[in-house]
């Protein structure tokens, strides 16, 4: 049963242990076909393109995946 009235006064904050696992948004630019592939994949699957797009990023960290950053002339 529900009370009329809570007192919370006696309730002491705590740090909140999620925060530091927030995600922050970023401002990317990307290229038309990355984009489509990631929308392609997530009607597919049903998970938003954004979060196909981080997880395959947080693949990349955990398995220290290198970019190899040869340009040709």
């Amino acid at each position: 049963m529900m009370k009329d009235e809570y007192d919370f006064s006696a309730i002491k904050s705590r740090k909140n242990t999620y925060a530091g696992k927030l995600k922050k948004p970023v401002t990317m630019r990307l290229d038309e076909d990355v984009i489509s592939y990631f929308k392609a994949m997530a009607e597919e699957s049903g998970v938003p393109y954004q979060s196909l797009i981080n997880l395959y990023l947080r693949d990349c960290v955990a398995t220290h995946k290198k970019i190899d950053i040869n340009w040709q002339a």
